[in-house]
């Protein structure tokens, strides 16, 4: 049967979003360990697997793939919020081979007491490649437009919102006929599957039958930088 997680798992992250702290989480790391991260660590092997018909590039060792739960707390006090040394959700990303320290585009998925999030793209790439993705859309636009409107990868995911420019980007023409994907600062498509979803056995193929469904969308973001 394809991994899932356990009721149990998804107890320990509402407590986890509830009892933010270190004296509460030290006593339950081996729940952490058991529920939540051994789970995870098999579901990315899994997943892993698939990728290999469609996205061979983006298969990554499943403990590189995973977050850690850790968060980056250095910049709390600064904020003026409370300390919260731990992430809410469990989360992984297969970035592709040869980009892992710039990123590029890749699949990501994480769950949390709320919900699995699936999602695929390109998501805050560096200015370089910001860059280098926009000058290629400039002649290759309607390839990704093909892409997009997918009948199938509409029903399955939904487009990134937000995060675009309000004028053409320095350098670009405004008549461009691209100008509405050059404004982008990110290009992908996500889904939001309610938390229930983390502990049905056919949680593995909710997964890989979206990242299959928005491969040659992350294969077209990463062609300008490989």
């Amino acid at each position: 049967m394809p991994t899932h997680f356990t009721p149990e798992a998804l107890k320990f992250l509402r407590g986890l979003a509830r009892h933010n702290d270190r004296a509460w989480f030290d006593p339950r790391k081996p729940i952490f360990e058991r529920e939540v991260k051994a789970p995870m660590l098999a579901l990315i092997e899994e997943i892993n697997h698939a990728l290999a018909d469609f996205a061979p590039e983006h298969i990554r060792p499943p403990h590189k793939a995973m977050f850690r739960i850790y968060r980056d707390t250095r910049f709390d006090a600064a904020r003026g919020t409370p300390e919260r040394p731990y992430k809410n959700h469990i989360a992984a990303w297969w970035v592709r081979s040869g980009l892992e320290k710039t990123s590029g585009a890749g699949f990501y998925m994480h769950v949390s007491a709320k919900e699995v999030a699936i999602a695929a793209g390109m998501y805050m790439p560096a200015p370089e490649q910001l860059l280098a993705v926009r000058r290629y859309l400039v002649d290759h636009h309607a390839e990704l437009r093909a892409l997009l409107a997918g009948r199938k990868l509409r029903a399955a995911m939904q487009e990134f919102e937000g995060n675009k420019l309000t004028r053409p980007p320095r350098g670009f023409p405004a008549d461009s006929p691209a100008l509405d994907l050059i404004q982008c600062r990110q290009w992908g498509l996500s889904a939001t599957l309610p938390a229930e979803a983390a502990t049905a056995p056919t949680l593995l193929k909710e997964i890989v039958s979206r990242f299959a469904l928005v491969a040659p969308v992350v294969e077209f973001l990463n062609r300008p930088l490989v």
